[in-house]
């Protein structure tokens, strides 16, 4: 009798607690084609834009409770793009991204709230090159009809990161400062 009275609430309480889950709607669907992920720094002083050709994110965003919201991006760092091939060769190498150990770079928030103006405050861990810090930036939402746009900036030392060792830790002619600028487009 002890072990029914146990054993009944329990199983509610994991129905209940299925039911909840079943019922929390999917992860936006992202589409990388309206969506991108670009990156500005500058060199000898004039900015250069960049940008990551490949990516992958997932997003579980409601505006009525941001608080529940989840949101990773997965960057494929050897699809970072400078316009041209031998620059694009040149990043790649162990000084730079060292994408021969380290393709990928990753975010994954750990806390979105709502901030002043309509904006929301997204903190979580960057991964680049091996090496993670926590982060925090703000984020602009908008529903564009059936879908919502994720747009914000995130500032980051590329130092703090070992991009550009060597010779190239040299703030004089590549800036520490680094700009990743993103447009998530999702439904």
């Amino acid at each position: 009798m002890i072990l029914t009275r146990f054993i009944k609430p329990t199983l509610l309480a994991l129905a209940a607690a299925s039911l909840a889950t079943a019922a929390h709607a999917a992860p936006l669907k992202v589409d990388t084609a309206k969506s991108s992920v670009n990156a500005t720094f500058k060199q000898l002083n004039v900015p250069v834009d960049a940008k990551f050709k490949k990516f992958t994110a997932t997003i579980d965003f409601d505006a009525a409770k941001p608080t529940e919201g989840k949101a990773s991006v997965e960057i494929d760092v050897t699809s970072f793009d400078l316009g041209e091939a031998e620059y694009n060769k040149e990043v790649q190498k162990k000084e730079w991204f060292n994408t021969a150990q380290f393709p990928k770079a990753s975010f994954v928030a750990s806390s979105i709230k709502p901030a002043a103006g309509g904006k929301f405050d997204v903190s979580g861990k960057l991964t680049i090159k091996g090496k993670s810090t926590d982060v925090s930036f703000p984020l602009t939402v908008k529903k564009e009809g059936a879908t919502q746009v994720f747009d914000g900036v995130l500032p980051i030392k590329r130092l703090t990161y070992n991009i550009g060792e060597g010779e190239w830790k040299d703030t004089g002619m590549v800036a520490d400062e680094v700009s990743i600028k993103f447009h998530i487009v999702a439904q």
